[in-house]
């Protein structure tokens, strides 16, 4: 007679064996591998336009994947330093900060890091540590490891059309490049390809800024790297960018935006769906003695101060992140509280958002369309290639020129469900009608270079 366990024992053989049934299973994802990042050179320093400032503890380090364009920006202290964060915004991306909250009066820190690349560009600030034991800096003794703290930037998405990120080569090249006294505004480092404004529909280029102020004595330098949901804009209320819909008017406020909404969004005020991921990071340095409660005040008051020239500002779309640094260079001079102190420094990061702006890149208009042979455009046909997710397919039928994105979504304004027409805008460029840019560039043979400038994406016919 057979047993229950025996029986048991059976049907594990039988399941062994394969001679039972297999039960249902749902079946892996099918894996995309990305485009290895190993011939990937890093391009350090460059880009933006050069802000010049004396204070000699502060070092700064630009590197960028040109391809991506994704970037990192390091800021790295001649001696361990006091710091404080202030987290704000619904989708921090983070490291070593819940260490400064414990708020210990120790000087600890090394460096601050920005990085695009969302989570994946955590990477950047272990990479900075890293370098720091590497170059003998820090070594593994107890009282000499070194810490970086950082946080990142979301800048994927249809702003390009691939999905390159910073890593640790891109980083350290960041560190080892790093100079005193220059900082580098607008599209450059880390906001190599930031964005503003979705919460409107803006979609606006965007980048990093920096400011620095000297009142006697005292040092206030700010950086922030500015890919926000809100809009940025100036002391007067007007906004510093944004790609408007139809009827929006040409000198936009805040207040056209913000009063009464919903009922401001004017019909055919139309904000475009997807994700919305955004997020501002930001530093401010000071070069005179404060405690570590005087420090993360400083950090929460010129953090809530950022929302007069981003709005709205800490939203569930953003993971905005403020550090603060004391340097101790200079004890507290007398008749300036804290308070006193925390104003100017608000002021001085209000300059550093309007210096992240870079110059807008302008719709293009057709007012005589050139004449192109059919001859010409059977050349610019093909298949291009930009990323393992998006390639175009550029086709010529009947005299006129047809582009329709492949892969996982659109290319632009070049849709995946439907061709569109190409508008010749001049010798060997086209453009889609829209409320964003998107300019074909064929000029270059084999090569198709969308929305060429600083943030263009190059694709080669397969």
């Amino acid at each position: 007679m057979m047993t229950m366990k025996s029986h048991l024992s059976l049907m594990a053989l039988a399941f062994a064996l394969g001679a039972m049934p297999a039960l249902s299973q749902t079946p892996a994802p099918k894996l995309n591998p990305p485009d290895s990042q190993a011939d990937l050179k890093p391009v350090v320093n460059t880009g933006g336009e050069v802000m010049n400032f004396d204070w000699p503890m502060l070092k700064i380090g630009m590197a960028e994947y040109s391809e991506g364009p994704t970037g990192v920006t390091v800021i790295r202290f001649g001696r361990k330093v006091l710091g404080a964060v202030d987290v704000r915004g619904g989708g921090p991306g983070t490291v070593n900060t819940e260490y400064l909250d414990l708020f210990y009066n120790v000087p600890e820190v090394d460096s601050v890091v920005f990085s695009g690349g969302s989570w994946y560009g955590l990477e950047s600030v272990t990479a900075v540590n890293t370098a720091l034991k590497d170059e003998g800096t820090r070594s593994g003794h107890w009282d000499n490891i070194g810490l970086a703290v950082g946080s990142i930037i979301y800048d994927f998405g249809d702003r390009r059309l691939n999905e390159i990120y910073p890593d640790k080569k891109l980083a350290q090249a960041a560190f080892h490049a790093a100079e005193t006294g220059v900082f580098r505004n607008g599209s450059a480092g880390a906001g190599r390809n930031t964005r503003t404004g979705y919460y409107f529909g803006c979609n606006s280029p965007s980048g990093q800024g920096g400011a620095f102020k000297q009142v006697g004595d005292i040092k206030i330098a700010a950086f922030t790297v500015v890919n926000a949901f809100g809009v940025v804009a100036d002391r007067d209320g007007k906004v510093q960018a944004c790609y408007g819909g139809e009827g929006w008017p040409k000198d936009l406020m805040v207040k056209d935006l913000m009063q009464n909404l919903p009922d401001s969004q004017k019909p055919g005020w139309t904000v475009p769906g997807g994700p919305k991921r955004n997020t501002t990071v930001s530093l401010i340095v000071v070069n005179q003695k404060m405690d570590p409660a005087e420090l993360k005040r400083l950090a929460v008051q010129v953090h809530t101060s950022m929302a007069r020239g981003i709005q709205p500002y800490a939203t569930m779309g953003d993971g905005d992140v403020m550090y603060a640094i004391s340097t101790a260079e200079i004890d507290a001079p007398e008749g300036m509280t804290n308070p006193q102190l925390g104003g100017i420094a608000s002021e001085v990061m209000w300059d550093a958002i309007l210096n992240s702006v870079p110059e807008q890149p302008t719709l293009p208009v057709v007012t005589s369309a050139p004449q192109v042979t059919e001859k010409a455009m059977k050349t610019y046909a093909g298949d291009y290639r930009f990323s393992n997710i998006v390639s175009v397919k550029v086709t010529a039928d009947g005299g006129k020129l047809y582009a329709q994105a492949t892969g996982e979504r659109k290319a632009y304004n070049v849709p995946k469900d439907a061709k569109v027409e190409l508008i010749p805008y001049k010798d060997g460029v086209f453009m889609v009608p829209g409320r964003y840019p998107t300019v074909l560039d064929f000029t270059t043979k084999g090569k198709l270079v969308m929305n060429p400038g600083p943030w263009q994406q190059t694709a080669a016919s397969k």
